[in-house]
């Protein structure tokens, strides 16, 4: 009779009591952290510094795209016309970046290593924050641009991809918050739900030319009820969880779209 009270008492308990939103970057996703925004300093911790989170890559760096330039409307007509279709062959060499990182994360290495050749590269971004955490783009994106594409070329590889990855997460706190824990049974109810959603922004830049472009795979979501002493081994485990499928997904979408190896299936 006590073990039917206290189920009834967590299904009645699933009203929400509040919930908590918050956005942080794959590339600096762990639990607890304040992740109000990318332009922020790491906690003090053990690690070494040269590792710590730096803020992400600017789109405007990797594309080579100067946003103050004078752009002529013949300048815009000659880009579009000599524009080609990128293509990625079997066997083709990619330098893979993860914005933000220093290494790309293991799952998405596997994933388009089952296709290409992979050589991991550093996202660390090519500028500092400012005293008040401001994140700023580099001075000359064209330079840094033409740099990497320097360095793929060195490495014999043909295509940079570098992507982008947002976590976004919601705590719904239950009514079963104020109690728990449960004194007789020693047992621990469920007092939050989390919900995240993973959605990656991925670019391939042309080693050669310097041609461009970009796409997002499908958005995931997940969800799983959690306890106090392990929110964030739950936490942890939903975004490896998700960034698993997410970079399935960017794989996929890759040969799909920009690779011949989809139609030689």
């Amino acid at each position: 009779m006590k073990n039917q009270i206290l189920f009834s008492l967590i299904i009645t308990c699933t009203i929400l009591a509040g919930c908590v939103t918050k956005s942080r970057s794959i590339s600096h996703s762990g639990y607890g952290e304040d992740h109000s925004g990318y332009g922020y300093y790491p906690k003090p911790n053990d690690s070494d510094p040269a590792f710590d989170y730096q803020g992400e890559l600017s789109e405007f760096d990797v594309l080579g795209i100067t946003r103050s330039q004078n752009t002529s409307d013949d300048e815009i007509r000659r880009a579009l016309d000599g524009s080609k279709r990128l293509k990625l062959r079997s066997g083709s060499s990619v330098l893979l970046i993860q914005s933000g990182a220093m290494f790309p994360d293991g799952p998405m290495v596997t994933e388009l290593g089952k296709h290409f050749t992979v050589v991991p590269f550093s996202g660390v971004p090519p500028y500092r924050r400012t005293f008040r955490g401001v994140q700023t783009q580099s001075l000359d994106p064209e330079s840094y641009s033409k740099s990497l594409r320097l360095a793929a070329a060195r490495g014999g590889n043909d295509i940079i991809l570098c992507y982008w990855g947002v976590l976004e997460s919601a705590s719904e706190k239950l009514a079963t918050k104020t109690v728990s824990w449960v004194p007789g049974f020693n047992w621990m109810l469920p007092d939050e739900k989390q919900h995240m959603r993973i959605r990656l922004k991925v670019a391939l830049v042309d080693v050669r030319t310097g041609d461009w472009a970009i796409f997002s795979p499908k958005p995931f979501e997940d969800d799983h009820l959690s306890i106090s002493p392990r929110r964030a081994a739950t936490d942890q485990k939903l975004v490896e969880r998700l960034k698993q499928k997410a970079y399935e997904m960017a794989a996929k979408d890759l040969v799909d779209r920009y690779s011949n190896l989809a139609s030689a299936k």
